[in-house]
């Protein structure tokens, strides 16, 4: 089993506190650090100091980390000209030597788009667009050295792009897609992703859209087993019942609905979902997200209780 740590700093996190979370990742043994892409608070909390962009922060990680893998979960599409990230993605992969992960979204969180300005379309044409950004920065990454890319769409048009700076992974960095729509989110993996995505689900969602991204796959003569499965959970672990608490406090949830909705509990409770989860849905790849970005402690407890008997 994959083990990743995921936060989502826009909720208070400067780019110090994310580099001490990444280290501490590193070090503790886990494979890889993911961070959201967002620019705007979710719920009660105040948000300070501010956001920090997720591309900016990864290139700062990639030369202060050596092992771990680096991504979004996941950038949106609405964010950024799909030319200029896939400049920026295949820098910041070189930058690292080749650990980038690439999740792209369609973009959803309405009041982020109208703090800043950015335009959030309407569902079809948001996909429409999402899809033939899939299409433009694979393509940019594929393109051979001394070629150029040209494409057409309704909504975007390239001409004589030259598809430089190249990634270092070759022909390009892996593609994560995510998401519980049942027909153009299993399409699109099918056709783009190594690795499909489903945050926050239950077993028998996961079970269900993992059968459409299968045959999604297989629509298009592709072998569904060449795409791995992750699932994305809230972690809040702890020795006892009184530190469990203390860490669902910390992050204002309730021990009771973290245990139906996430991964709460001691060491025994948490391996045993893991265990159910992954006999069910066939994940390889698990992404904890980790909301106290100050308990370090919390992240090398699981990698030293829990991680081991994950196999």
């Amino acid at each position: 089993m994959d083990l990743r740590i995921f936060t989502e700093p826009q909720q208070g996190a400067t780019y110090d506190d994310l580099l001490r979370v990444a280290k501490t990742t590193e070090d503790a043994g886990y494979d890889a650090f993911f961070r959201s892409d967002h620019f705007l608070k979710m719920g009660d909390v105040s948000g300070l100091p501010g956001p920090t962009d997720a591309w900016i922060t990864l290139a700062g990680l990639a030369r202060e980390t050596s092992r771990i893998r680096l991504g979004t979960l996941v950038t949106a599409a609405t964010f950024r000209h799909p030319s200029v990230l896939a400049i920026s993605v295949a820098q910041v992969d070189q930058m690292s030597g080749g650990r980038v992960e690439f999740g792209l979204g369609s973009g959803w969180f309405a009041a982020e788009h109208t703090a800043y300005g950015i335009e959030l379309y309407e569902v079809k044409e948001r996909f429409d667009r999402y899809a033939e950004q899939l299409e433009i920065i694979t393509g940019l990454w594929e393109t051979p050295e001394g070629e150029t890319f040209d494409f057409a769409g309704k909504h975007y048009r390239l001409e004589n792009a030259p598809g430089l700076p190249k990634p270092t992974q070759r022909p390009r960095p892996p593609v994560i897609i995510g998401g519980a729509g049942k027909k153009r989110t299993p399409e699109l993996v099918a056709r783009f992703a190594q690795e499909f995505n489903l945050p926050f689900a239950d077993v028998a969602t996961a079970k269900a859209q993992g059968e459409r991204v299968d045959a999604a796959a297989r629509a298009i003569g592709r072998d569904p087993g060449e795409i791995i499965r992750s699932v994305a959970q809230v972690l809040c672990v702890g020795r006892d019942d009184a530190e469990i608490a203390r860490r669902a406090t910390a992050i204002g949830r309730e021990v009771d609905e973290l245990k139906q909705n996430g991964l709460a509990g001691s060491p025994a409770e948490i391996v045993d979902k893991i265990g159910r989860y992954r006999e069910e849905t066939g994940i390889t790849r698990l992404y904890l997200q980790v909301l106290d970005l100050s308990d370090l402690e919390h992240i090398e407890f699981f990698a030293s209780e829990i991680a081991p008997q994950l196999g």
